[in-house]
């Protein structure tokens, strides 16, 4: 198969980034693939580094003030195209799935679009009912919960495929990163008598962690002091530092700012978490956790609930309940000396369900399948 993977991110991309390159990774050995993505991005970049990718400079304009721009993204993205036939575009947002639209049209050999949603915002609309109509031949839902959204939108007409996105579980295995220890911030009085959880989910609002801080907060000094608390991502703003700092917990949280590995970070918790309320669809962060054999609270929002197995591996709170994520802190505690097998168990299921190579497969299978289909 002749594959192009478009991603319209011009920085990190997150999630995206991490899927596109995964498949772009795991498919180049047997196909031909290249990735188109803005110059500069993290996509870009980590594209050019795997061996039989091509990769395109192109960018993703969007919106009414850069009609000059779109017009020429739209004519090299055509142009490169009409010289290279391929048999899938596969897109991965609203702006570079607009733009593949527009620049198959007309082409001899109209390539299959497949579009893979990744968050969990609503596809409603005229211009998703345009796309889903003229514009996608498959949609890729990460998980059950997106595939029940896809269902009950204009994409329903579509070819529908469900793939779990996958993880490097020989990557983000236990004893995978250096063994520094416990980080240098954490006292060594705490070593021992506090549980470090921690998440490199990033720090978006979204994603929960300040609804952790204040159920943390909940707890009666004694038991609060138990816990120490470490993200990874982005550093907070102001407000949040103050909000931190009011609820007396300004030395109990660390915030380690981006990292170009977090596995060794994620190696020294005890248990992880992902409590996000908007946006999230399934983690490559809880994967990512559980693979390196760490159980993981989740919110029930979205997919995240389709991670674990609660009690097994995990536990699940409602999103936006600092109350009850107190609870569960307690519970923690209480059983900490069963987060030892809570965390084998963890990757145990990461071995079985969260593999790169399960997810290349179904991807490549769902492929396959549309191109016979159309055939």
């Amino acid at each position: 198969m002749r594959l192009l993977f478009t991603n319209f991110h011009a920085g990190d991309g997150g999630g995206h980034t991490t899927y596109v390159a995964a498949l772009a990774r795991g498919l180049a050995p047997r196909h031909q693939v290249a990735v188109a993505a803005p110059p500069g991005s993290r996509l870009n970049r980590e594209a050019r580094a795997i061996e039989g990718v091509a990769v395109i400079d192109q960018p993703f304009p969007n919106g009414l003030g850069k009609l000059a721009a779109r017009g020429r993204a739209l004519r090299h993205l055509r142009a490169w195209l009409r010289a290279h036939e391929v048999d899938i575009v596969h897109v991965n947002g609203s702006a570079d799935h607009r733009l593949a639209m527009a620049a198959v049209r007309g082409l001899r050999r109209r390539p299959a679009i497949v579009l893979t949603k990744h968050n969990s915002k609503p596809m409603t609309g005229p211009g998703h009912a345009w796309r889903a109509r003229f514009g996608t031949d498959m949609a890729i839902a990460v998980c059950e919960y997106v595939r029940r959204q896809l269902q009950a939108s204009p994409y329903a007409r579509c070819r529908l495929a469900t793939v779990f996105n996958g993880v490097d579980i020989h990557r983000f295995a236990p004893g995978a990163a250096a063994a520094d220890g416990r980080p240098a911030w954490l006292a060594p009085a705490d070593e021992g008598a506090a549980l470090l959880v921690g998440s490199n989910a990033g720090t978006a609002r979204y994603k929960g962690w300040m609804d952790l801080v204040e159920g943390l907060a909940l707890l009666p000094p004694d038991e609060r002091g138990r816990f120490r608390v470490v993200l990874a991502g982005g550093l907070p703003g102001a407000d949040d530092l103050a909000r931190i700092e009011a609820l007396g917990l300004a030395q109990a949280v660390h915030f380690t700012g981006r990292l170009d590995d977090v596995r060794p970070m994620v190696a020294a918790l005890d248990a992880g978490f992902v409590l996000s309320w908007d946006v999230e669809t399934i983690s490559f962060a809880c994967r990512e956790m559980m693979a390196m054999g760490k159980p993981v609270l989740v919110s029930d929002y979205a997919g995240l609930p389709e991670n674990i197995r609660a009690g097994v591996d995990g536990w699940v709170v409602p999103a936006r309940q600092p109350e009850a994520i107190a609870q569960a802190l307690r519970g923690l505690w209480q059983n900490r000396a069963a987060l030892p097998a809570m965390g084998a168990a963890a990757r145990g299921h990461a071995e079985e369900r969260f593999g790169l190579e399960h997810f290349v497969e179904a991807t490549e299978n769902a492929y396959a399948g549309l191109l016979s289909s159309r055939a």
